[in-house]
């Protein structure tokens, strides 16, 4: 069974990639665990922190894929505990998050329970390159004058 979405409009064609992003974000944030903050800590740097309390170096992992910033955390149950109650449980998460074109995750640190990742976008240079502009009269006289030499040999 097709689904309709907005970009099945027949003008809107080469859109799929922006189509799977958007999928993809719908899906992830649908669970609000664990909650994050992201924050603006400069001119051209963002910081992404999420509370993973339990959660260890080990347990975590932060890598991106595709554009994306993809962060998942895996807890293990510990059998030789023995629970009378539990009411915080060990689960596993993965929060991605959209990557525009040029930011860069920096690096992660794990601090008392949160999880920091740094990202910057880096300003790009700006290119300067100047473009002659021919006469049409001159490049009339230099096609005509080409043909006359091919015509001769």
């Amino acid at each position: 069974m097709s689904r309709f979405t907005q970009f099945d409009n027949p003008f809107l064609l080469g859109f799929d990639q922006i189509e799977r992003v958007l999928d993809s974000v719908t899906r992830s944030s649908n669970d609000g665990y664990p909650p994050y903050n992201i924050e603006k800590v400069g001119p051209h740097a963002l910081r992404i922190t999420l509370a993973v309390a339990g959660f260890t170096h080990d347990t975590l992992e932060v890598t991106t894929e595709d554009k994306q910033l993809l962060i998942r955390g895996k807890q293990d149950d510990d059998p030789d505990r023995e629970y009378l109650h539990r009411g915080i449980a060990a689960r596993q998460f993965q929060r991605s998050f959209v990557l525009a074109d040029g930011m860069e995750v920096v690096d992660a640190a794990l601090d008392n329970g949160l999880l920091h990742v740094n990202l910057v976008r880096p300003e790009p240079e700006t290119v300067l390159r100047k473009i002659e502009i021919k006469s049409a009269h001159k490049r009339t006289v230099e096609t005509s004058s080409l043909a006359v030499d091919k015509a001769k040999a």
